[in-house]
């Protein structure tokens, strides 16, 4: 099932700074076809902060090694 990231998220996520936890969880989240729902629930974020991540608009402050966590969990399944 593909959870259609929109181009304009993709894009963003180009662009964005690629040194940001929260673009690098993006990038893996798009490739892996990760809902942007199941991070904010698991990060007990919002959907909004997590797309702002994605995108570079925000970068995380909190949540830190949680964010790693996933991070190291979605490139280890390569």
């Amino acid at each position: 099932m593909s959870y259609g990231y929109s181009n304009r998220l993709i894009e963003l996520n180009k662009k964005a700074d690629g040194n940001s936890l929260g673009v690098q969880l993006g990038r893996l989240c798009i490739e892996r076809d990760v809902p942007v729902s199941d991070v904010a629930v698991h990060l007990g974020v919002t959907r909004q902060t997590v797309y702002n991540w994605f995108c570079g608009a925000n970068a995380p402050r909190a949540k830190l090694l949680q964010i790693k966590e996933i991070i190291s969990s979605l490139a280890a399944d390569k």
